[in-house]
C-alpha cells in the first residue's frame, strides 16, 4: 500500500501579494484552473494509491478541505499543525498514525506547491521508487536540471543501485553560479525536489536513531491527538516542544540507506515570480499576462491583474502584480527580494501580509469593501446549504442587505426569510445566525458599526465547523 502524504504548510512569501499568510501559494490558481494543492492531489489519480493524507496549518484547515472537495478528492485525514515545525516532524506524524492504525505503508511525500509539466515522467519515477522503498531504502527524487540554478539545493549521485537509481553520495547546499554550472555540466548532480518515498517504519527507525527528540515529541503529540470531522488535532504543548527541522537535515543526510531516483518531469517549485514566469505560456514577446492586461512594446514581463486594468507600455523584464489591496512592481531578475518587502511589512504589523481583502471562510467568503473609524462594509457570499455560527458581538451592530439569493436569519429566538432588496438589523449583543437555504450563492452587503470592529469580537454558541471554544 502506498499512502500519499501531501505537505501544505508553507507560506510562499516570495509570491506576495498573491500569496498571504492566511492564503498562501499552495491554495492559489497560478498555472491552471486548479490550485497547486488541487493539482498535486489530482496528479495521484493515475495511481492505485490510498486516499492522501494532508498536513497543513490549523488556520488553513477549511481552505484545504474545501479545495479537495471541489475536485472530488477524498482525503485520508488532515493533520493540523498548531505551529509549523518543518518537514521532519510533519512526516513523523503521518508515519506514526499509519503505524498506530496497524499498517506499515510506503509513504509518498509530496509538497503541495509544486508544478509538474510531464505527468508520464513523474509517474515513471514514482513507480521506479516503489520496490526500492519496499526493500528498506529511503528514496529522494532528484530533478534533472536544465540550467545552473542557485536557488535549489543539490543531490550528488553515487554508485548505481538499480537501473536509473543511485546511492546518495552527498547533499549540497545552494551553490553560487560558478559551482552550479559545474554541477549541471557534470551530469552527476540533481536538484533537491523535496519529494520522498519510504516505508513508514523505515523512516521512524531512522528518525529515532538520528533525532530521538523529534521522534519522542511527535509520538507524544499524536498520543494525545483528537479527531474533529476529517481533522486530526495533535497536542499543542507536545508539538510546540518539538524541534523544527527538515527531513533532509534530520534523516536523509545521516542515513546509510538514502537513494536518489532521477525525475525529468518539467518540475518547478514556483519559488518566486521568475519561476512563475518560467512555467507559464508566453506570447510572441515573452510576456505572461493574466487578467485584464493591455500592452504596447513590452517584453519578457509578467503582469497579473486581479480586479483592475493594467496597461504596460515599453516595459521589459518586469513583474507587475495588482490585487485588491496591493500593487507590486519589481524587476523580474530581483523578484526574490520581495521577501524583504514582506519582512518590512511584518515589522509594521501590516494587514496586507496576513490576509487578502477577500477572506475565505468554511461557509463561503467575504470582501472588505470599505472601512472607517467606526464602520466597515463587507460583501458576504454564503454557499448553498452553508450556515454561519450562532453568535453575538459585544461592540458592534450589523445591518444586512440581501443582493441575491435568500437568507434565513435568526435574531434572538425568532427566524425569518430575507430575500433580494430586503434588509435586516442586528443590534449590539443580540444573538443571531445566518443561513443560505437556497440552491444558489447568497450575496449580501453587511454594514458594521461600533467602537470595535475586529474579527475577535465574535462569541460563538453553536457552530457546524468546530469553532466553538469552551
Amino acid at each position: 500500500m502506498v499512502l500519499p502524504v501531501i505537505m501544505a504548510g508553507g507560506s510562499g512569501t516570495r509570491l506576495w501579494p498573491l500569496s498571504r499568510n492566511n492564503y498562501p501559494k499552495q491554495f492559489l490558481r497560478l498555472c491552471s484552473e486548479h490550485s497547486l494543492l488541487q493539482q498535486t492531489a489530482l496528479r495521484l489519480a493515475t495511481f492505485e494509491f490510498s486516499d492522501p493524507v494532508l498536513i497543513c496549518n490549523e488556520e488553513h484547515r477549511f481552505i484545504a478541505a474545501e479545495q479537495l472537495r471541489e475536485v472530488g478528492v477524498h482525503n485520508g485525514g488532515i493533520f493540523l499543525e498548531p505551529v509549523g515545525k518543518n518537514t521532519a516532524p510533519a512526516i513523523a506524524l503521518a508515519a506514526l498514525k499509519s503505524i498506530n492504525d496497524a499498517c506499515d505503508p510506503i509513504l509518498l511525500v509530496l509538497p503541495a506547491d509544486h508544478v509538474i509539466g510531464n505527468q508520464g515522467a513523474f509517474q515513471q519515477s514514482v513507480e521506479a521508487a516503489v520496490p526500492l522503498a519496499m526493500s528498506g531504502q529511503l528514496v529522494t527524487f532528484g530533478i534533472v536540471g536544465d540550467r545552473p540554478e542557485t536557488g535549489y539545493g543539490y543531490i550528488k549521485r553515487g554508485k548505481p543501485v538499480i537501473a536509473n537509481a543511485y546511492q546518495v553520495a552527498e547533499f549540497v547546499e545552494k551553490p553560487d553560479l560558478a559551482t552550479a554550472n559545474k554541477y549541471i555540466a557534470s551530469g552527476a548532480y540533481y536538484w533537491n525536489s523535496g519529494m520522498f518515498m519510504f516505508k513508514a517504519s523505515t523512516y521512524l527507525k531512522e528518525l529515532k536513531a538520528h533525532r530521538p527528540d523529534i521522534y519522542e515529541a511527535c509520538a507524544a503529540a499524536l498520543q494525545s491527538s483528537k479527531s474533529d470531522f476529517d481533522f486530526i488535532r495533535v497536542d499543542r504543548a507536545a508539538f510546540e516542544s518539538c524541534p523544527s527541522e527538515s527531513v533532509d537535515y534530520a534523516v536523509m543526510e545521516h542515513t546509510k540507506q538514502a537513494v536518489v531516483v532521477p525525475m525529468d518531469a518539467q518540475w518547478s517549485d514556483v519559488g518566486g515570480f521568475s519561476s512563475l514566469w518560467d512555467v507559464q505560456h508566453k506570447d510572441a514577446n515573452g510576456n505572461v499576462f493574466v487578467g485584464d492586461v493591455k500592452s504596447v512594446n513590452s517584453k519578457n514581463t509578467l503582469a497579473y491583474a486581479e480586479n483592475k486594468l493594467i496597461a504596460a507600455v515599453g516595459v521589459e523584464d518586469l513583474v507587475i502584480i495588482n490585487t485588491k489591496d496591493a500593487i507590486l512592481v519589481a524587476n523580474k531578475h530581483n523578484a526574490q527580494d520581495v521577501k524583504l518587502i514582506v519582512n518590512e511589512l511584518e515589522s509594521q504589523k501590516r494587514q496586507e501580509v496576513t490576509s487578502h481583502r477577500e477572506v475565505y471562510r468554511p461557509w463561503g467568503k467575504y470582501d472588505l469593501i470599505d472601512s472607517g473609524e467606526r464602520f466597515q462594509v463587507k460583501r458576504i457570499t454564503v454557499r448553498p446549504g452553508a450556515k454561519l455560527s450562532l453568535q453575538m458581538h459585544h461592540h458592534r451592530a450589523e445591518h444586512w442587505v440581501v443582493v441575491s439569493g435568500t437568507a434565513e436569519v435568526r435574531i434572538g429566538d425568532k427566524s425569518h426569510f430575507v430575500t433580494e432588496n430586503e434588509s435586516v438589523y442586528i443590534p449590539i449583543a443580540e444573538i443571531h445566525a445566518l443561513e443560505n437555504p437556497g440552491k444558489i450563492d447568497l450575496e449580501l452587503i453587511e454594514v458594521q458599526s461600533g467602537t470595535y470592529l475586529e474579527e475577535d469580537d465574535i462569541v460563538r454558541f453553536e457552530d457546524g465547523y468546530g469553532r466553538v471554544r469552551s
